[in-house]
């Protein structure tokens, strides 16, 4: 434990991006050349960090923390350009069939552009791969066989049934009748190993965008859900560690319940872990978990946290979060067991929203940094937790996260008390307030700064990643290759330069 707070207590500054943000021509950031361009840029302007969001597979509505596997990669984000410097695709296949906006992802698009590019590439792989390719391919599949094999199959069977959820495909198969997959096992064998070689490639090239990142001295901070999707491939396959029923339906179901900003709460939907069964067994699937997500970033950020101190349970037939209640979460029990297993860990606690002393109490026990994000601190007074003058040292500072809007979509909407306080607080005129908050942040005490590049392009709310509560039109955004300018590269540096990070 001690190894993990000296780690964190390197005094850093970063930018929140997901690599779907980034710049390319297949209508989508990946993690090709443009991705090791933003590595050097990022070393290039000081900053030490790099965060972003889940990278599983996505599904319904493109969003990353509900994704259809808790380990696999989102095969959106392979480069068919790294693919084509395998031999594995052709010239012709680098030229996209149609236009794509660089403003924005049209997943839909993406997909039946992407997706036979890789197929195609993966077949090429398999026939045609060097013994030295095969034997790597086959120890990446042995190394990734508690979860490659459930996720694979279940990525074929969805196809097969028209993408539905798994709940809804013929009985046998949604009921993991042991005969009916070992026939599709046969079956579909040669999808199987197409799946898996996608898979193979996705992990391929994040372990070297990895190596890059550690060459230029860039800490990697990746993002894991508490909850997983009621679709994917981990409630399908253990559907023992969920309160489903005999159905495959889930009995109980997460959310938080009603607050100032919403009288019927929030009803997420995923289904809850039968945390007497995780501890009985040791909580290995969390430590498989963590240990997995830790083989690709050097530090997690760990959403809803507070759900580990005790969560919203929300009856699955209700409509609404109003008529949850909380029940006492694994805490301690958890958390330490993580850690032994793990060595220690490398943890940022989402503590925002509804937090207690008891969550405040876990996240201290185990000396992990929590988030304070300037864009909510200026409905109160000077007390506020999230005003800077207010900060611990560990802890992480944020302008806002993706799931706010940016700061200058934020300020033109604010109250004018909100607005008022904001720039008498930080001595600023308002003109602006973007660079004025991210100033305010990096020149804290938090060990760690950051903000999304919206703020830093002092972006307006077109720009904005995600509106919780809308099902459709987020994580879209993306970064046009003529705005990651070497004049805010240089700006960005002066800044980490002059507060020392």
């Amino acid at each position: 434990m001690e190894k993990q707070i000296k780690t964190l207590l390197s005094r850093a500054g970063g930018i929140l991006l997901h690599p779907t943000s980034l710049p390319g021509p297949f209508g989508i950031g990946d993690l090709g050349p443009a991705a090791m361009e933003w590595l050097a840029w990022l070393q290039e302007s000081g900053c030490r960090l790099w965060q972003f969001l889940p990278l599983g597979p996505t599904g319904y509505a493109d969003s990353p923390y509900q994704c259809l596997s808790a380990f696999a990669g989102n095969p959106l984000l392979i480069s068919p350009e790294l693919l084509f410097e395998a031999g594995l695709l052709n010239k012709a296949d680098l030229t996209p069939n149609s236009h794509f906006n660089p403003s924005y992802t049209d997943y839909g698009r993406v997909i039946e552009t992407k997706m036979p590019l890789l197929h195609k590439a993966a077949l090429c792989f398999l026939q045609d791969s060097g013994q030295n390719e095969k034997a790597d391919f086959e120890l990446f599949c042995g190394a990734q066989k508690s979860w490659l094999e459930d996720f694979v199959l279940f990525t074929v069977l969805k196809s097969e049934h028209g993408l539905v959820p798994w709940h809804s495909w013929k009985k046998p198969l949604a009921l993991r009748d042991p005969l009916a997959i070992s026939e599709a096992i046969k079956t579909y064998s040669s999808e199987i190993e197409i799946q898996k070689a996608i898979q193979y490639f996705f992990f391929s090239q994040w372990n070297e965008l990895r190596r890059y990142a550690q060459k230029k001295g860039i800490k990697l901070i990746g993002d894991l859900p508490i909850f997983v999707a009621h679709d994917s491939a981990e409630v399908w396959a253990h559907p023992e560690m969920f309160y489903l029923t005999k159905n495959g339906q889930p009995e109980y179901v997460a959310g938080v319940p009603p607050d100032y900003f919403s009288p019927t709460g929030q009803r997420w939907g995923n289904p809850l872990y039968r945390w007497d069964f995780m501890r009985d067994h040791g909580y290995q699937w969390w430590t498989e978990r963590l240990k997995a997500a830790l083989d690709v970033v050097h530090t997690v950020r760990l959403d809803h946290f507070r759900g580990f101190e005790a969560y919203w349970e929300i009856p699955a037939s209700e409509d609404t979060a109003v008529k949850g209640r909380w029940v006492k979460g694994p805490g301690k029990d958890l958390l330490s067991r993580l850690s032994e297993n793990l060595g220690g860990l490398p943890i940022i606690a989402e503590d925002l929203g509804l937090i207690t002393p008891e969550v405040t109490e876990l996240r201290d026990a185990f000396s992990l940094p929590g988030m304070k994000v300037l864009q909510f601190a200026f409905d109160d007074d000077e007390s506020h937790p999230f005003l800077p003058h207010n900060y611990p040292e560990n802890c992480v500072a944020y302008t806002g996260t993706h799931d706010n809007d940016t700061v200058q979509g934020w300020y033109e909407k604010a109250p004018e008390y909100e607005r008022d306080f904001a720039r008498r607080y930080m001595s600023v005129n308002g003109e602006d307030i973007p660079w004025d908050m991210i100033r305010a942040v990096w020149h804290s005490r938090a060990v760690w700064s950051l903000a999304p590049l919206q703020d830093f392009l002092s972006l307006h709310t077109t720009a904005r990643m995600n509106y919780p509560g809308r099902m459709e039109g987020n994580w879209s955004w993306r970064v046009r290759e003529d705005q990651i300018t070497e004049e805010l590269q240089k700006k960005i540096a002066n800044l980490n330069n002059e507060a020392g990070r």
